[in-house]
Protein backbone atom coordinates (compact mmCIF):
# COMPACT_ATOMS: atom_id res chain seq x y z
CA UNK A 1 0.00 0.00 0.00
CA UNK A 2 1.47 3.33 -1.06
CA UNK A 3 1.50 6.13 1.42
CA UNK A 4 2.66 8.67 -1.17
CA UNK A 5 3.85 11.07 1.46
CA UNK A 6 6.46 13.76 0.95
CA UNK A 7 9.50 13.35 3.15
CA UNK A 8 12.07 16.12 3.46
CA UNK A 9 14.99 15.77 5.82
CA UNK A 10 18.52 16.84 6.45
CA UNK A 11 21.17 14.74 8.15
CA UNK A 12 24.80 15.44 9.00
CA UNK A 13 27.11 12.47 9.48
CA UNK A 14 30.80 11.96 10.08
CA UNK A 15 33.18 11.04 7.27
CA UNK A 16 33.25 7.32 7.99
CA UNK A 17 32.07 4.44 5.85
CA UNK A 18 29.81 3.22 8.68
CA UNK A 19 27.92 6.52 8.80
CA UNK A 20 26.14 5.82 5.51
CA UNK A 21 24.09 3.10 7.22
CA UNK A 22 22.27 5.79 9.20
CA UNK A 23 21.37 7.54 5.96
CA UNK A 24 20.13 4.33 4.33
CA UNK A 25 17.92 3.64 7.36
CA UNK A 26 16.21 6.96 6.75
CA UNK A 27 15.95 7.08 2.97
CA UNK A 28 15.24 3.51 1.83
CA UNK A 29 12.03 2.99 3.88
CA UNK A 30 10.73 6.32 2.54
CA UNK A 31 11.24 5.09 -1.00
CA UNK A 32 9.34 1.88 -0.23
CA UNK A 33 6.53 3.86 1.41
CA UNK A 34 6.20 5.88 -1.78
CA UNK A 35 6.07 2.77 -3.97
CA UNK A 36 9.42 3.18 -5.68
CA UNK A 37 10.30 -0.01 -7.54
CA UNK A 38 13.09 -2.34 -6.45
CA UNK A 39 15.01 -1.18 -9.52
CA UNK A 40 14.65 2.45 -8.44
CA UNK A 41 15.69 1.64 -4.87
CA UNK A 42 18.74 -0.29 -6.06
CA UNK A 43 19.79 2.58 -8.35
CA UNK A 44 19.31 5.23 -5.67
CA UNK A 45 21.13 3.12 -3.08
CA UNK A 46 24.11 2.66 -5.40
CA UNK A 47 24.30 6.33 -6.46
CA UNK A 48 23.98 7.46 -2.84
CA UNK A 49 26.78 5.13 -1.79
CA UNK A 50 29.08 6.29 -4.60
CA UNK A 51 28.43 9.97 -3.82
CA UNK A 52 29.07 9.36 -0.12
CA UNK A 53 32.32 7.47 -0.75
CA UNK A 54 33.50 10.32 -2.99
CA UNK A 55 32.58 12.87 -0.31
CA UNK A 56 34.53 11.14 2.44
CA UNK A 57 37.47 9.96 0.33
CA UNK A 58 38.07 12.83 -2.06
CA UNK A 59 36.25 15.72 -0.39
CA UNK A 60 36.97 15.20 3.29
CA UNK A 61 40.22 13.24 2.76
CA UNK A 62 39.08 10.41 5.08
CA UNK A 63 39.05 12.74 8.08
CA UNK A 64 36.33 11.43 10.44
CA UNK A 65 36.15 14.80 12.18
CA UNK A 66 34.76 16.34 8.99
CA UNK A 67 31.08 16.05 8.17
CA UNK A 68 28.94 15.22 5.17
CA UNK A 69 25.56 16.95 4.97
CA UNK A 70 22.79 15.16 3.12
CA UNK A 71 19.51 16.89 2.33
CA UNK A 72 16.87 14.79 0.66
CA UNK A 73 13.29 15.04 -0.47
CA UNK A 74 11.21 12.01 -1.38
CA UNK A 75 8.04 12.74 -3.28
CA UNK A 76 5.56 10.49 -5.04
CA UNK A 77 7.31 10.94 -8.39
CA UNK A 78 10.98 11.51 -7.50
CA UNK A 79 13.78 11.66 -4.97
CA UNK A 80 16.20 14.54 -4.80
CA UNK A 81 19.44 14.24 -2.84
CA UNK A 82 21.90 17.05 -2.15
CA UNK A 83 25.21 15.99 -0.59
CA UNK A 84 27.88 18.44 0.58
CA UNK A 85 31.30 17.72 2.04
CA UNK A 86 33.78 20.05 3.75
CA UNK A 87 36.41 19.68 1.04
CA UNK A 88 37.80 22.33 -1.25
CA UNK A 89 35.89 20.92 -4.21
CA UNK A 90 36.86 19.80 -7.70
CA UNK A 91 36.04 20.36 -11.35
CA UNK A 92 33.99 17.38 -12.61
CA UNK A 93 34.88 18.27 -16.20
CA UNK A 94 38.54 17.31 -15.70
CA UNK A 95 37.81 13.82 -14.36
CA UNK A 96 38.79 11.32 -17.07
CA UNK A 97 36.19 8.96 -18.49
CA UNK A 98 36.91 5.50 -17.02
CA UNK A 99 35.69 3.77 -20.18
CA UNK A 100 38.60 4.83 -22.38
CA UNK A 101 42.37 4.50 -22.67
CA UNK A 102 44.45 3.65 -19.64
CA UNK A 103 41.53 4.49 -17.37
CA UNK A 104 39.72 1.39 -18.58
CA UNK A 105 42.07 -0.81 -16.55
CA UNK A 106 42.21 1.27 -13.38
CA UNK A 107 40.38 -0.25 -10.39
CA UNK A 108 38.92 3.11 -9.30
CA UNK A 109 37.36 6.16 -10.88
CA UNK A 110 33.91 4.84 -11.79
CA UNK A 111 31.79 6.46 -9.07
CA UNK A 112 30.73 9.50 -11.07
CA UNK A 113 29.93 7.35 -14.10
CA UNK A 114 27.74 5.08 -11.97
CA UNK A 115 25.96 8.04 -10.42
CA UNK A 116 25.23 9.45 -13.89
CA UNK A 117 24.05 6.05 -15.08
CA UNK A 118 21.63 5.44 -12.22
CA UNK A 119 20.25 8.94 -11.64
CA UNK A 120 18.32 11.14 -14.06
CA UNK A 121 20.05 14.34 -12.97
CA UNK A 122 23.55 14.74 -11.53
CA UNK A 123 24.72 18.32 -11.00
CA UNK A 124 27.76 19.66 -9.16
CA UNK A 125 28.01 23.01 -7.46
CA UNK A 126 30.39 25.52 -9.02
CA UNK A 127 32.74 25.00 -6.08
CA UNK A 128 32.61 21.24 -6.62
CA UNK A 129 31.99 20.15 -3.04
CA UNK A 130 28.28 19.49 -3.47
CA UNK A 131 26.33 17.17 -5.72
CA UNK A 132 22.60 17.20 -6.47
CA UNK A 133 21.04 13.99 -7.77
CA UNK A 134 17.48 13.31 -8.87
CA UNK A 135 15.80 10.09 -9.90
CA UNK A 136 12.29 10.18 -11.31
CA UNK A 137 9.93 7.23 -10.97
CA UNK A 138 8.82 7.84 -14.54
CA UNK A 139 11.59 8.90 -16.88
CA UNK A 140 10.13 12.21 -18.04
CA UNK A 141 13.27 14.31 -17.56
CA UNK A 142 16.24 12.63 -19.23
CA UNK A 143 18.71 15.50 -18.67
CA UNK A 144 22.11 14.37 -17.48
CA UNK A 145 25.04 16.03 -15.73
CA UNK A 146 25.44 19.74 -15.53
CA UNK A 147 27.38 22.19 -13.43
CA UNK A 148 25.18 24.45 -11.38
CA UNK A 149 26.20 27.77 -10.01
CA UNK A 150 26.08 28.60 -6.36
CA UNK A 151 27.56 26.98 -3.31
Amino acid sequence: MALNMSITRSVVVSSTHAAIAEVYQQILPGLKANNFSEEDIFAIHLALEEAFINAIKHGNKNEPSKAVKIDYAIEADKIEIDMTDEGSGFDPEVIPDPRYGDNLYKPAGRGMLLMKSFMDVVEYSSRGNSVRMIRYREKRHPSKSAVRSGT
